[in-house]
């Protein structure tokens, strides 16, 4: 019986790998993923692991990877019909009629197939006859050692119209089937079929199953007009739906362990091939921009694929018509990230000339979707100089949000996208109060009362005052206000005037709390989780982290998820007042400070109700009481 690739996959899609491997093994869940103690091998540890997202399992005791298929195969001996039989009946799938016409083409494709491997085997020995000598040199001048040769199965096709002809002809090819395969171009007038590929190095492209499929060629003759030159469609290949480096990604992702690692799209063969040499499981379109079936064959790896292009010219367009084809098919746990790697390098020249950890490091840099999608839109409008193009840009930004066929998705990016939009039009109250004090300082040095040489630059005494203000403050809090900020919005609403008047005393979140502000009043019913969508479209990325990272520390009780929505509220009002007067405390001895002459007295006692506020507000005791009767 034969399988199509299609009923393959609609089988592995319907089974859970966890499930199937469950009743062979026993295994509990760490993270996302689930691990136990190794069928093929005795261990005490184990090194087991299942991903369900991924659809696959990872030995490391054995070394052993594949899908639930390949597990039933290892595991029970079954064949492959066997063990697809068998899933197909759990999984409730129909056997497919046998087909005389599929038996044949299935048989004629084995037949493809079986002369591709042969020829891969002539292409990888020419490398390393004295014809491929020009070709092994280049290699040495990439950076590619010998020993990563048979890793990715290069090769080389020298410079001679009927050389794989005759070598596959003589061990007993028809050429119409080599023509068919791709291996040969069957000129248009007539005439004997001939090698496609010539004096190129070689790549085998291979399918998901690990069988090589076509092949990719690099000219060495600099004048070439084609530098790159894949196989045609075939009975065996598909470009829309292949990924170059795939089965590689796949070890490297099972051999990381790590189920939050992503797969990454690159330019070229020779990008994906440093990037796997580096630990990054890395897969190539081909050149082309990427189908719906290649974005279907990533999400099944990982749900957010970074897509890594070149940072020039070319490299954006590409980016763009990424983001062009992918916007329909986006879901909650189905998007891209973005990263472009800096000084127009690609990750081959990174490898080569700054080592595996900074590429790697490179590609962690990366930005979400709807960034890059709110920089594409604002892009084609241009300069932003009329109110014309700022409705233009709103216009182009909403029209996008609607192309998102997941509903709920869809309304989310609209609210990420217009807060961006006028995140950039209409500024913030704190960065309006930046300007004043921009402009108040100007004034101060033109006055000859602003010291300045040519390493120091003093800060504004305002500026001053509120650093100072915030580092006597209980950080821990200052974030846990944030972040109970977010999570109540009404509470925004009730203390709108007092935040930002008084501010907070560091500008990332004084920018961060006003855009709340705004937000607030604009829309109502705004949950935590859309809000903090919108935050990170105003570009408040790095100090939401910093707050996460902090709010942790103070404990505060209304940030308990258990806690009662009235008693969380009472307890933030009664945290924000407290801090607010703390801070204002702080700005009124700075300001004390700074004159000539100041009362002591009046100092002191200042200091010590700031001090005794922070006392209170880092206490057990206050959070006891807060969370008391009221």
């Amino acid at each position: 019986m034969r399988f199509d690739e299609r009923y393959i996959e609609e089988l592995k899609a319907r089974l859970r790998p966890s499930d199937v491997i469950g009743r062979t093994v026993k295994l509990r869940r760490q993270g996302r993923e689930y691990v136990g103690l190794s069928p093929f091998s005795k261990e005490k540890s184990p090194s087991f692991f299942v991903n369900d997202d991924k659809g696959f399992f990872h030995d490391f005791s054995s070394g052993k990877h594949g899908d639930v298929i390949s597990f039933l195969q290892e595991t029970e001996r079954l064949t492959f019909v066997e063990a697809v039989q068998k899933l197909a009946g759990e999984a409730g799938m129909a056997l497919p009629a046998e087909d005389p016409q599929a038996a044949q083409r299935e048989e004629k494709r084995q037949s493809l197939s079986d002369w591709m491997d042969l020829a891969q085997k002539w292409f990888a020995a020419n490398l390393r006859r004295s014809v491929g000598q020009s070709t092994r040199a280049y290699l040495e001048r990439r950076g590619l050692p010998e020993d990563q040769w048979e890793r990715f199965g290069l090769g080389y096709a020298p410079n001679d119209r009927e050389g794989l002809k005759a070598a596959l002809v003589q061990r007993g090819a028809r050429a119409g089937d080599l023509v068919e395969a791709g291996l040969l171009i069957s000129p248009e007038g007539g005439g004997q079929p001939y090698d496609r590929f010539r004096d190129r190095l070689m790549f085998p492209i291979l399918d998901g199953r690990g069988r090589i499929v076509s092949f990719g060629g690099r000219a060495m003759n600099p004048d070439d007009r084609a530098k790159y030159l894949n196989g045609p469609e075939s009975p065996l290949f598909h470009k829309g739906a292949t990924l170059y480096g795939l089965p590689e990604a796949h070890r490297i992702l099972g051999a990381g362990g790590k189920s939050d690692q992503a797969i990454v799209v690159v330019e070229g063969y020779m990008d994906v091939i440093a990037c796997q040499r580096a630990g990054v499981p890395a897969v190539a379109a081909m050149g082309t921009a990427l189908t719906e079936e290649q974005m279907a064959l990533l999400w099944r790896v990982s749900p957010e694929p970074v897509l890594c292009f070149d940072g020039d010219g070319a490299g954006q367009r590409a980016a763009h018509r990424a983001v062009e084809r992918a916007l329909p098919l986006l879901k909650p746990d189905r998007s891209f990230r973005f990263v472009s790697l800096s000084s127009g390098m690609d990750p081959d020249d990174m490898l080569r000339e700054k080592g595996a950890p900074a590429l790697r490091e490179a590609l962690t840099l990366t930005a979400p979707f709807a960034r890059v999608l709110f920089e594409r839109e604002r892009e084609a409008i241009g300069t932003m100089d009329t109110p014309e193009k700022e409705a233009g840009l709103l216009t182009r930004l909403r029209a996008s949000a609607a192309l998102i066929a997941d509903p709920d998705l869809s309304r989310t990016y609209k609210d990420y996208l217009v807060g961006a939009f006028y995140q950039l039009t209409r500024p913030s109250q704190a960065e309006k109060r930046q300007a004043n004090r921009t402009i108040y300082r100007d004034r101060r040095a033109r006055q000859g009362q602003f010291r300045m040489d040519a390493t120091n630059m003093e800060a504004t005494p305002e500026a001053r005052t509120a650093a100072v203000a915030l580092a006597h403050a209980p950080k821990p809090l200052v974030a846990a206000v944030v972040e109970g900020l977010i999570a109540h919005p009404s509470v925004v609403q009730e203390r709108a005037e007092l935040l930002a008047n008084q501010g907070l005393g560091d500008a990332g979140l004084d920018r961060l709390v006003n855009d709340l502000v705004r937000m607030t009043y604009e829309a109502d019913a705004l949950g935590e989780g859309l809000l903090r969508s919108r935050l990170l479209a105003m570009g408040h990325e790095e100090t939401l982290r910093r707050v996460d990272r902090m709010a942790t520390i103070a404990h505060a009780p209304f940030l308990d998820a258990a806690r009662a929505v009235e008693d969380a509220r009472r307890q933030l009002i009664q945290a924000i007042d407290l801090l607010l007067q703390a801070l204002a405390l702080g700005r009124a001895l700075e300001e004390l400070k700074r004159e000539d002459e100041y009362d002591g007295a009046a100092f002191t006692s200042l200091k010590s109700q700031r001090d005794a506020l922070n006392r209170s507000l880092t206490s057990g005791d206050f959070w006891a009481e807060a969370s008391g009767p009221h």
